[in-house]
């Protein structure tokens, strides 16, 4: 009796240290099945522990686990994978390639209205009576002392600030390559043009007084 009961105390850390499941470090990089690029923002977890956590810009995760976890990865717009860690497994991490494959789903259309059916709608905005005009603030916003102090005071918009600008910038390089008006051809004393013009004139006499013979 007292044999047995001594091997059953020395079997009995053993037994609970083979119910114990090991850590382990799961790591690895979720990327898509057909280009291997990765996949930012996918999750990673463990369904009946309630616990994962999520793929970095580059796809790669990191999270301690259990011997026998079923992890689950998935990201919106791919098919969920599950990968299964052995029982068994006595190595401290355990590294995978997770290549999601592309799901697409076309969600059916929904239609919310404020009413039981359609029919009920139709029925509501029919008998929908509008306020006459007279009196609304349509005609009011449409009141012709108001729409000239709102034209009077109205600032200039970034339309007409970019036209304004553009047609100053166009204007000023016809002046300068003398296809526009210019302070110069406007007042003929500061037009050298019309310097050389008179200087001209004078040296051929055109402003001297011709002699006439008055026959009496």
């Amino acid at each position: 009796m007292a044999a047995a009961l001594l091997v059953l105390l020395l079997a009995t850390p053993g037994a609970h240290a083979q119910g114990k499941r090991k850590v382990i470090q799961f790591t690895g990089i979720v990327a898509t099945g057909d280009s291997l690029l990765g996949v930012p923002g996918a999750t990673i977890y463990v369904p009946k522990a309630g616990r994962g956590t999520a793929s970095n810009i580059y796809g790669y995760f990191s999270m301690a686990v259990l011997a026998g976890d079923s992890i689950v990865i998935r990201s919106l717009g791919y098919a969920n994978q599950t990968i299964v860690i052995p029982k068994d497994f006595q190595r401290q991490s355990y590294s995978v390639i997770v290549q999601l494959k592309e799901d697409a789903t076309v969600l059916p259309e929904v239609r919310v209205f404020p009413y039981t059916t359609e029919r009920d709608f139709k029925k509501a905005f029919l008998a929908l009576r509008l306020p006459t005009e007279r009196g609304s603030a349509a005609a009011d916003n449409l009141n012709q002392e108001l729409m000239n102090r709102i034209f009077r005071t109205q600032p200039m918009g970034a339309v007409a600030n970019f036209r304004q600008t553009m047609s100053n910038q166009q204007l000023d390089y016809d002046r300068h390559m003398g296809m526009a008006p210019n302070q110069y051809s406007n007042n003929p004393l500061l037009n050298p043009f019309s310097w050389l013009q008179l200087i001209q004139q004078v040296k051929k006499g055109e402003f001297k007084k011709k002699d006439t013979n008055d026959d009496y």
